[in-house]
């Protein structure tokens, strides 16, 4: 019987990240790593994402969200379910994640679930990897064998979560700032981008300074250029006036917007990527010879997409991983360290 694209996708990315493990990988991350000591790991925090799934549409995208934003501050190390503590600041309250960043309470459930199961084993930190595998294997995207090991940090920094990947950003910045945290490779920026092709952004990120896309572009008193008039125009029925329009959610993909598939790109292609930092994948007069290329490889090919994608996960996920007992822990509660 012939292999299906996905599944070959799922088994070279498999392979792949067992070599990792075989090999000694610097991060020490196994997927392997519960087998003994929490063999139904995957199966329980599956169960708790489809049972909240069932009341929030949005939980898949917002759960990838919170592991991406996790892993750029500090790496993947659960500090961004961290709440405040004496004499820290928590990175809940940062811009990038002040009323926008959701799901906490989902992790929670999934840790509340896996500490009946297993007391003590599994890490806050490789719940959002494992949350983050299943909600795009849940909406239609690849699945990937998820390495796993992390100890959770003791700390979090608000500084580090104002300075992530910003929606009004120029392809410079983004490159430098994925570059920042070891991810060198402009497919890893592309790739993981597309995880954009699924979930909600709220007016401000597109119509309010420094982010105005639709009225000020640049301080121009113009829209953006490179954005589809169509879909300016359909932009601005959602976001009729400029700033005060944040509560407002708009789909980041409008053609399937709960589907992980390559429509995204396809969007770029065609200058309707909602936001900023999108369209420079595709527009910007750097792209030409970077990312561009990519854009457009992905737009024709779903299947290079969710390989590459992937493959960029594995490699976001073993950012600055804590592995060492004496730098990190497993929480029992994923919003405060152990004995706080």
């Amino acid at each position: 019987m012939a292999t299906s694209p996905r599944a070959a996708v799922a088994g070279v990315v498999a392979a792949a990240a067992v070599a990792l493990c075989l090999h000694g990988a610097a991060a020490q991350l196994c997927e392997d790593y519960y087998d003994d000591t929490c063999p139904d790991a995957y199966d329980i925090v599956k169960q708790v994402l489809i049972d909240a799934h069932r009341s929030d549409v949005r939980i898949y995208a917002s759960l990838i969200r919170l592991h991406f934003h996790d892993c750029f501050v500090l790496g993947c190390d659960g500090s961004i379910l961290l709440d405040n503590m004496t004499g820290m600041q928590t990175e809940k309250e940062a811009v990038p994640n002040m009323g926008s960043a959701r799901g906490y309470d989902v992790v929670d459930a999934a840790k509340a679930a896996l500490e009946d199961a297993c007391p003590g084993v599994v890490s806050c930190a490789d719940i959002l990897a494992l949350a983050a595998e299943i909600s795009v294997e849940l909406s239609g995207g690849p699945k990937w064998g998820v390495l796993l090991g992390r100890l959770d940090g003791k700390t979090s920094s608000i500084s580090g979560a104002n300075n992530l990947p910003a929606p009004f950003e120029t392809l410079d910045m983004l490159r430098r700032k994925f570059r920042a945290v070891g991810l060198n490779s402009d497919v890893d920026l592309v790739a993981l981008s597309g995880a954009h092709t699924f979930g909600r952004v709220q007016c401000l990120n597109i119509a309010d300074s420094p982010a105005d896309r639709l009225y000020n572009f640049s301080g121009t008193n113009r829209p953006d250029p490179t954005l589809d008039p169509a879909y300016r125009a359909f932009l601005i029925r959602r976001c009729p006036t400029k700033n005060g329009n944040s509560p407002v959610l708009n789909d980041l993909d409008p053609t399937t917007p709960d589907l992980f598939d390559k429509n995204y790109y396809t969007n770029l292609e065609v200058n309707r990527g909602i936001l900023t930092s999108d369209q420079e994948l595709k527009s910007s007069p750097q792209a030409r010879g970077t990312t561009a290329p990519i854009v457009d490889q992905f737009a024709r090919s779903q299947d290079a997409f969710f390989k590459s994608f992937a493959q960029s996960m594995i490699n976001m996920g073993n950012i600055q991983p804590i592995t060492d007992p004496s730098m990190g822990e497993v929480r029992c509660d994923c919003k405060k360290v152990n004995d706080s």
